[in-house]
């Protein structure tokens, strides 16, 4: 999908936030600011209550993927199209219903968590 590298977390802290859809992690303002740069048609930027359906805090674990067409791990989490950033091993938590429609109009994958 994109190139550019996404936005790297500016704290590691309690206010970090996964997007349900690709896992990208960042805090609520970058968010906010920007978006999530592998899913712009959330437009988290414009509509500052969905950052809070899209997103989530509850997640497992954090990797840095510098190159994801060339990283193993990246295509192992199924990362490999997004852009360089830092992504979640893992969420709990679906999509809410509304958000998969918009990403079937999108035409965008979307892969619900496993059940743990």
């Amino acid at each position: 999908m994109a190139s550019a590298p996404a936005q790297i977390p500016t704290s590691f802290g309690h206010e970090l936030r996964a997007c349900l859809r690709c896992r990208l992690v960042k805090t609520y303002d970058q968010f906010r600011d920007a978006g999530c740069e592998n899913c712009p048609f959330f437009k988290m930027e414009e509509d500052h209550e969905r950052i809070v359906e899209v997103t989530t805090p509850n997640f497992n674990g954090i990797i840095s993927v510098m190159d994801p067409t060339r990283s193993w791990s990246a295509r192992w989490l199924r990362i490999g199209k997004f852009a360089p950033g830092c992504y979640t091993l893992a969420v709990s938590e679906p999509l809410p219903e509304e958000m998969q429609h918009l990403c079937q109009e999108e035409r965008v994958q979307y892969v619900p968590p496993k059940r743990m």
